[in-house]
């Protein structure tokens, strides 16, 4: 397969940092490959299953759902009128960062033509106000300066009423240290001691807080700095972002996995792991409904709830105290995606996605047709619209909830207030991974106490400046690598947004944090 230009290019920052593997053989011999099962078929697996096959390991995925994806999976569905669709768990936005997952997707598509950017990332308040990020210089410290300027509801006033010291760690993020110091104060907290504008809350809660689907009085202020740094302070890509131009299975995961199985891996979906025995002479058994198969090693790259019930049916595995580490793992509260098929279309000016707060639990509003290949079909068949709510940490009786979120849409989009529904989906889930306050030093990393057993998923620790879906494709790479450096094979290079503050004047600014008042440090701050 020919790269286009672009193949070679990872992103617009000059900064980002390049992560070598272990010296080692490029691939193993075919005499010689040990067979590895990947419990999981979501962007940690198919990261960890891809890098494992192409070096020539026997691997055998076990996905339990039908379809791959994980939580970007999707399905078919029939709607009213007779015609097939794709639903899915809703919208993601792959962002430049995301330079690891970005990477993973171009084995099979090098320009990466499958995505499409979009040209904003608008945020609406109740109140009346909206910010923009497509003006907005992508290189910090002009990103900041760009976005205050710019900004209707965080000017000048606003940056010289925060506490220039307690905001000063914002410049300097370093990993792991981040978790260090600020893994004992919730997102709130932080915000607060900073004296961040309280008209500006829903910038850092709907851009940051809220895409770890959690309520930011429990999440942990280290994650809320981490995503500053990721996206904002730290990086030169900017807010902006692609989108798949079809469904997540026909542009993503389809491909990928025609891929390895071209690659010779074994990919079993519909097939849920029952439980996993450790030999004693090393190597594992995988249980399913189907018996037992016998693999040199294991990459677990599951949700939290899954891993969690795996382990416990997995007596032998690791030592009592990482048991509890994994069964101490926490989901984030249920989040809801509605998706609605309106006989007429929204206004011609709305953008493809909008961030909203202040609008009784509506976190955005996003036009499929103006982005997806499929919806737009279906907007030009039947002259209406696609049009998908969410609604994060979603509390209440779900059909009141439903009813929350399209009175939210009908406020913000008045012309669908006469929209007529001519079919809907609601999909209601709890798996992604919580990081409240304190919960850092538990976390569960990529290696175990089991050499032959790794871990792979964005709710495993990573010490690495990533988040979200990059985080899931960069530590199914590391677990695949970890495993191959043990057989003395090469792993996957990888790229990060830099893992200090940018600048030499920068960072020594955000040093001055460390010179905190006594009470300042070691002490945590009350949750909620």
């Amino acid at each position: 397969m020919s790269a286009s230009p672009r193949a070679a290019r990872r992103g617009r920052d000059r900064r980002a940092e390049i992560i070598r593997p272990a010296a080692g053989r490029d691939r193993f011999a075919p005499e010689n490959a040990p067979g590895v099962a990947v419990v999981g078929g979501g962007i940690a697996g198919l990261a960890a299953a891809t890098l494992l096959a192409e070096r020539g390991a026997r691997v055998t995925l076990y996905e339990s759902q039908s379809t791959l994806g994980g939580r970007l999976a999707g399905w078919p569905t029939r709607l009213a009128d007779g015609s097939e669709a794709t639903m899915s768990r809703g919208f993601h936005a792959f962002f430049r960062q995301y330079y690891n997952l970005r990477g993973l997707l171009r084995r099979t598509d090098p320009g990466l033509d499958r995505l499409r950017p979009l040209p904003d990332y608008p945020l609406r308040h109740s109140g009346g106000l909206t910010d923009s990020f497509a003006s907005v210089p992508r290189t910090p410290p002009l990103s900041a300066l760009g976005f205050v300027a710019l900004s209707p509801t965080f000017g000048w006033r606003d940056l010289a009423a925060m506490d220039p010291r307690a905001a000063l760690p914002l410049l300097d993020v370093r990993v792991p240290e981040v978790y260090e110091r600020f893994d004992g104060m919730s997102a709130t907290a932080f915000l607060e001691r900073v004296r961040f504008p309280e008209a500006a809350h829903h910038l850092a809660f709907e851009v940051f807080s809220r895409s770890f689907f959690a309520d930011p009085r429990e999440l942990s202020a280290a994650e809320l700095l981490l995503m500053f740094h990721i996206y904002f302070l730290g990086s030169a890509e900017g807010l902006l972002f692609d989108v798949p131009t079809e469904p997540f299975p026909q542009a993503l995961w389809e491909p990928l996995g025609a891929y390895l199985r071209r690659l010779g891996a074994d990919l079993r979906t519909g097939t849920p792991v029952r439980g996993l025995h450790l030999g004693d002479g090393g190597g594992a058994e995988v249980l399913t409904d189907g018996g037992v198969d016998h693999h040199e090693a294991v990459v677990l790259a599951l949700d939290p709830a899954a891993l969690r019930a795996l382990v416990a049916v997995s007596p032998g595995l690791g030592t009592p105290a990482w048991r509890e580490d994994i069964d101490a793992l926490r989901t984030a509260p249920a989040f809801l995606v509605s998706r609605l098929w309106l006989d007429r279309p929204v206004a011609a000016d709305r953008p493809g996605f909008l961030g909203t707060s202040g609008y009784d639990g509506l976190d955005n509003i996003s036009v499929l047709d103006r982005y997806e290949g499929e919806a737009a079909r279906w907007a030009a068949r039947t002259g209406g619209s696609v049009v998908e709510l969410h609604g994060y940490a979603a509390a209440g009786p779900r059909e009141a909830v439903r009813e929350r979120l399209v009175d939210g849409l009908r406020r913000i989009y008045p012309e669908t207030g006469r929209a007529r529904i001519l079919d809907a989906r609601h999909e209601w889930r709890a798996d992604c991974p919580l990081f409240p306050v304190g919960s850092h030093a538990r976390r569960p990393a990529v290696a175990t106490p089991d050499p032959q057993v790794v871990l792979a998923g964005d709710a495993i620790r990573c010490d690495l400046p990533v988040a979200l879906m990059e985080r899931a494709a960069t530590t199914g790479f590391l677990a695949a690598g970890a495993l191959l450096s043990r057989w003395g094979v090469r792993g996957q290079t990888l790229w990060t947004v830099p893992r200090t503050g940018r600048s030499r004047a920068l960072r020594a600014l955000g040093r001055l944090a460390d010179r905190r008042r006594p009470d300042d440090r070691g002490v945590p701050d009350p949750v909620g």
